[in-house]
């Protein structure tokens, strides 16, 4: 384009070149400008990547809660908790129900922590769960009695569907060494309460379902804060008579439920009232069938 203009001065001339030499030579040293602004762009090449997934399976900085071929570290009642082809089973059978009990990790009480583990429930009334941050509660039975009265088929138990008097009589009661109280990673056979934190022994009760954020505070009834999307929808990433890979964060006062790699619960407990900063672990089997855990592994934060 310079040979259309006629330079006279051959000092002006030389500098001119100079200058169009220079922002050329720099031009095609720099790559052209991605799209999307700031940072080099947001494309290809702008410096930006997606994170990588966890693999669930990887295990470096964990602990195993379960040594796989005993119930070494736990405690419960040993007529209805035993070990079974790798995994701790619980069982209530129609002819010999169990009141609701728990087998209880005696390794101590955590308080910021992951808990992986994988659990299958069978049984269309079993009802079980992780307990998590809990304590002993002696005082307080499933059914407000050390042995739960016998009730007519179909007669609702207390609390939730699955509790301890519900459709016949108990064969083997509650013991109060093994009853505790706290937060409950939910999870049912039909998946109605499967990734809702429950709180055990407390006024709050089914305090956060699944596809919701909820935020608890002192004097107030624990509210939404966001959807994390429709309850049935999540359920449907949830497996039933099969294996389902369990994921509990609890960091200070946040909990954090997944299930299969999907998020179903979080909880913010702004209630000093009723919220646990710590405690014990527990497995816990409700209604009739059997639940199967196996794969535990904690890691403190």
């Amino acid at each position: 384009m310079l040979t259309r203009f006629r330079i006279h001065n051959w000092g002006l001339r030389t500098a001119v070149l100079a200058v169009v030499f220079s922002l050329t030579s720099a031009s095609s040293q720099q790559p052209p400008a991605a799209a999307g602004g700031r940072g080099g762009g947001r494309g290809p090449g702008g410096g930006f990547t997606k994170p990588e997934p966890i693999d669930y399976n990887d295990h470096e900085g964990w602990k195993s809660l379960f040594d796989g071929a005993t119930l070494s570290g736990w405690e419960g009642n040993l007529k209805v908790w035993r070990f079974e082809d790798g995994a701790i089973v619980g069982e209530s059978k129609p002819d010999n129900r169990v009141a609701t009990t728990y087998l209880i990790w005696t390794g101590g009480e955590p308080v910021d922590f992951e808990l992986k583990a994988e659990m299958k429930a069978e049984g269309v009334q079993m009802n079980t769960g992780i307990q998590y941050r809990s304590y002993h509660n002696p005082d307080n039975l499933r059914c407000g009695m050390p042995t739960c009265p016998p009730q007519p088929a179909g007669t609702p138990g207390p609390g939730r569907a699955g509790g301890a008097g519900r459709g016949g009589p108990v064969g083997i009661p509650a013991d109060p060494k093994w009853n505790l109280g706290g937060y409950q990673f939910d999870f049912d056979f039909v998946n109605r309460f499967s990734g809702n934190l429950y709180e055990q022994a407390s006024p709050r009760g089914e305090v956060a379902w699944r596809g919701e954020i909820v935020r608890t505070e002192t004097g107030k009834k624990p509210r939404s804060i966001a959807h994390l999307g429709n309850a049935d929808e999540l359920a449907g990433y949830i497996k039933i008579n099969d294996w389902n890979q369990l994921h509990l964060i609890a960091r200070g006062n946040e909990l954090i439920h997944i299930i299969n790699g999907q998020t179903m619960t979080i909880m913010v407990d702004d209630d000093p009232s009723l919220a646990k900063a710590k405690g014990v672990i527990a497995l816990q089997i409700e209604g009739v069938g059997k639940v199967s855990f196996r794969n535990i592994w904690l890691k403190t934060l």
